[in-house]
């Protein structure tokens, strides 16, 4: 959201605002005019393309796009390129699409963004990956509501509760949480928790599970499992983290961690990443830059 990069300017990430990091690499724009703020992007499964949707305020639609930002649609469609509106999803609405993830040809799309942690309408639809080239529509599957374990007010004294992170692993959904302080919409808090999805409840709510949390993973926007599913990758505003597979459990956050900080003069909000293949991401931020990052560029965290 922009408001969250409002949050930059708090206690929290001033000092970031000074200090240069990596240079990511520019790769190119989101030149399509309906791709006004990108939150989500998974590479597809049925080729060389990715999915994106923006965030808060548009239609329930997600667009493909291919290598180059350029977005697919059914050759026989009479619309002009520029005019492709999307794919659209008929049966769901977009209150705060903040992140998409797919397994196994399903995309699970992540309405979860809750900037003021008051929402009690979370949840996330559940869409079979259609061919971009074969239809212009489709319809979710499900909605799973999802409520955290942790939440009893609406909004609580700890804000806490939102979300703009989710990955799939072993069959199953993550979330990562972003935090603000509390009852200040604009301004960030550190860490990060992670949840689980263990139900898949579409009549009542989905309690979530809480697995873990690290401190010094802050404002998180974006993550992605790699293609083997060795590695997490996490965006945040002021860096890129990975963490190696757990020796034990599914608590991704007691992985070996590595990190890239990254310049936030060309960062920017940054805001949806990706795997592009195992050596390297693809990151999109709310101002339409393309960026690519290679795995070799990252460097170990010292464990405390």
């Amino acid at each position: 959201m922009r408001s969250a990069m409002r949050a930059l300017l708090g206690a929290l990430a001033l000092p970031s605002l000074f200090a240069t990091g990596a240079e990511m690499e520019l790769i190119g724009r989101l030149s399509h005019e309906a791709l006004g703020e990108v939150s989500g992007i998974v590479k597809s499964s049925r080729g060389d393309f990715y999915w994106v949707h923006n965030d808060s305020g548009d239609s329930p639609r997600v667009f493909a796009i291919d290598a180059d930002g350029v977005p697919l649609k059914p050759p026989w469609m009479p619309i002009e390129l520029a005019d492709w509106p999307g794919h659209a999803i008929d049966n769901a609405t977009h209150f705060d699409w903040e992140d998409i993830a797919l397994a196994d040809g399903v995309l699970y799309i992540a309405d979860v963004g809750n900037n003021g942690n008051a929402r009690r309408d979370l949840g996330v639809y559940v869409v079979n990956e259609p061919d971009p080239l074969a239809i212009p529509r489709m319809r979710a599957l499900n909605y799973l509501p999802v409520r955290y374990p942790d939440q009893d007010d609406y909004p609580g004294d700890v804000w806490h509760f939102d979300c703009e992170a989710v990955f799939v692993a072993d069959g199953a959904l993550y979330f990562l949480t972003k935090h603000r302080q509390s009852r200040q919409v604009g301004v960030g808090a550190p860490g990060t928790k992670l949840y689980r999805l263990d139900t898949e409840h579409t009549d009542w709510e989905n309690v979530l599970t809480l697995l873990g949390r690290r401190e010094d993973v802050s404002q998180v926007t974006a993550a992605d499992l790699s293609p083997d599913g060795s590695r997490l990758a996490v965006a945040t505003y002021t860096a890129l983290w990975l963490f190696d597979r757990p020796a034990e459990g599914d608590n991704w956050l007691t992985g070996k961690a590595w990190r890239l900080d990254l310049d936030t003069s060309q960062a920017k909000q940054l805001e949806a990443l990706a795997w592009e293949d195992a050596a390297s991401l693809r990151l999109t931020n709310e101002q339409r830059d393309l960026f690519r990052a290679r795995i070799e560029d990252f460097t170990p965290v010292r464990s405390e």
